[in-house]
């Protein structure tokens, strides 16, 4: 670990308004994946139906795709911290229904999908809100050190927030895990608050126009490239959604559900940290690709395992190489976006990324359904592998990337990019 990279994580963490930042969003990420584990055994214990678990993710990305290129423009255009807050009050305010629901057991899973889909409208908000206040708040020069102490606080949300869930399912039931949910969000609603305020960015007229996101990010092939390979690998390489099927068949129950949801999070926590504190990549195009190819790779060896220690390994070494990706991917959206257009081209990055998790969940729900469990994932790891030849021969200059430094990249500001 370079003494650079721990002079840049002192000079982020330093930043009063960017730690309050980071408290929230560890706070919300740990409540939603506690949540997110919550439901999804839930309807998996009142259906035994892949297809319902997927329809899970279905129901949340379209609510999300819906709304995101609308709510990006509006965070272009509006103050950030007040739209976190907001949305988080949604996400309370669904927590409560949840919690309703546990307490009636007789209510129809409809019901639950229709609670889904306004965490998918205050996620689609909260989304480039988020991201916007970030990279505002930490100058450029020492952003890809944020990108990877973002990345550090959701993998160990993630971590505790399905082993935790599923431990508080096991033992209390649902009704506690969404009470504690709820408390958690109360808190990363009170971080939120201690946050000062980050107001619409300065731009052209077309900078503001509606859909200046989208033409943004296909008129800049590295980008459009980076997050192509990101969606397509989470597209078919996802598993989250069918692990409730992976855990019945290891015969762990919702505790062993728990961890199995975390694991990724154990490999990729490590991967962040390193991250954090070493020289900045090079060859950062060629390391992207082969990031998601070891994904793949992982993906099919899971399909393959029969152990549930082994199935622990594999999925920790999976959320090794994905934070790779994850933190090279923001860092390459923060390099090439200009200020004022941060909140449209992360609500497209969301359409192409947050989304395409849920939908991921969708199609492993439907895969699982049409093909079985084994073969179904075996497929989603073919398919990344797939996705990673075809970018890597159709996009020459994200392989040709070197390092995000000044001298590789081009000014920002001149948009659209020729």
């Amino acid at each position: 670990m370079s003494a650079r990279g721990f002079s840049d994580v002192r000079e982020v963490l330093k930043i009063r308004d960017y730690r309050n930042f980071l408290f929230s969003r560890v706070f919300a990420t740990l409540a939603l994946q506690m949540q997110a584990l919550v439901v999804s055994w839930q309807v998996y214990q009142m259906t035994k139906d892949p297809l319902a678990l997927g329809l899970i993710g279905l129901v949340e990305a379209v609510v999300f795709i819906g709304f995101a290129t609308w709510a990006g423009h509006y965070a272009d255009r509006h103050e950030k911290r007040k739209i976190i807050f907001a949305t988080q009050g949604l996400l309370l305010a669904c927590t409560i229904a949840f919690l309703g629901f546990a307490r009636c057991p007789g209510l129809p899973v409809l019901w639950l999908y229709a609670v889904v889909a306004v965490t998918g409208l205050a996620r689609s908000y909260m989304w480039p809100a988020s991201f916007a206040y970030s990279e505002l708040t930490v100058p450029r020069a020492i952003y890809s050190r944020a990108a990877s102490l973002n990345s550090t606080g959701w993998e160990v949300a993630s971590i505790a927030g399905p082993a935790i869930g599923g431990f508080i399912y096991a033992w209390r039931g649902a009704t506690a895990a969404y009470g504690t949910v709820f408390i958690l969000l109360a808190i990363a609603a009170f971080f939120t608050s201690l946050m000062g305020s980050k107001p619409a960015s300065k731009g052209s007229d077309k900078e503001h126009d509606f859909l200046s996101g989208f033409h943004f990010v296909f008129s800049n092939p590295v980008i459009l490239a980076a997050i192509s390979l990101d969606m397509f690998a989470v597209l078919f390489g996802g598993v989250y959604a069918i692990l409730p099927i992976c855990a019945d068949r290891l015969g762990v129950g919702a505790r062993g559900l728990g961890w199995l949801r975390a694991a990724p999070s154990m490999g990729a926590i490590l991967m962040a940290i390193y991250q954090a504190y070493r020289p900045p990549f090079e060859q950062v195009g060629r390391k992207l690709l082969t990031a998601v190819a070891l994904f793949g790779l992982a993906i099919i060896a899971f399909a393959l395992s029969d152990s549930f220690r082994l199935s622990l390994f594999i999925l920790a070494f999976s959320g090794m190489v994905d934070n790779v990706s994850v933190v090279t991917r923001a860092s390459i959206l923060q390099a090439f976006t200009p200020d004022s257009m941060r909140g449209r081209v992360s609500s497209v990055n969301g359409i192409f990324i947050g989304s395409s998790n849920e939908i991921g969940a969708f199609e492993s729900g439907l895969a699982a359904k049409l093909m079985g469990l084994t073969p179904s994932i075996i497929f989603g790891g073919v398919m990344t592998l797939v996705t990673v030849g075809l970018v890597g021969w159709k996009s020459r200059r994200l392989r040709a990337l070197g390092g995000l430094h000044k001298k590789f990249l081009p000014n920002v500001e001149d948009w659209p990019l020729k």
